[in-house]
């Protein structure tokens, strides 16, 4: 039983220390503060719903890396985004910026939807009533309902 709680304790150790090198930081402790800010609205690109911050695959290694190298720079947090979209596109960052673009992408499924009710309801409310029987039809739907063949 301690053995694997002491297992445990071991890879949850290993399992952090994999999740931040510290040779990867940077040496000042607020811009690596922002540093690790901005890592969490980046998205990696490979894993895609993840951000860089939380993703192990390599590219997310190589952004974080990126990122700092802004940080270090003196960037800001908004010129660091834009150089990351002019290179990645606006798919890197998992709150994209509004523009009318974005908004189109949101509002025109709905717009499909009540285009779509609202002609089902113009059909549904101008569609003519059903015709009246002829004498022949009436009279043998009334031989039918009566049980007689001929």
């Amino acid at each position: 039983m301690r053995l694997r709680a002491a297992l445990a304790l071991l890879a949850a150790v290993f399992c952090m220390a994999a999740a931040s090198d510290p040779a990867e930081r940077l040496p000042d402790p607020a811009q690596e503060a922002r540093a690790r800010e901005i890592f969490k609205d980046v998205r990696c690109l490979v894993c895609q719903n993840e951000s860089i911050d939380d993703s192990d695959a390599e590219l997310a290694q190589d952004l974080r890396k990126l990122v700092r190298e802004q940080v270090a720079a003196g960037r800001s947090e908004s010129q660091i985004k834009q150089y990351l979209t002019d290179r990645y596109g606006e798919f890197v960052l998992l709150t994209p910026a509004f523009s009318a673009g974005n908004l189109a992408l949101w509002l025109v499924p709905f717009l499909i939807v009540l285009a779509g009710a609202a002609l089902l309801f113009a059909r549904l409310r101008n569609r003519t009533p059903d015709a009246e029987l002829s004498e022949d039809e009436a009279e043998r739907l009334r031989r039918l309902a009566d049980g007689e063949t001929h």
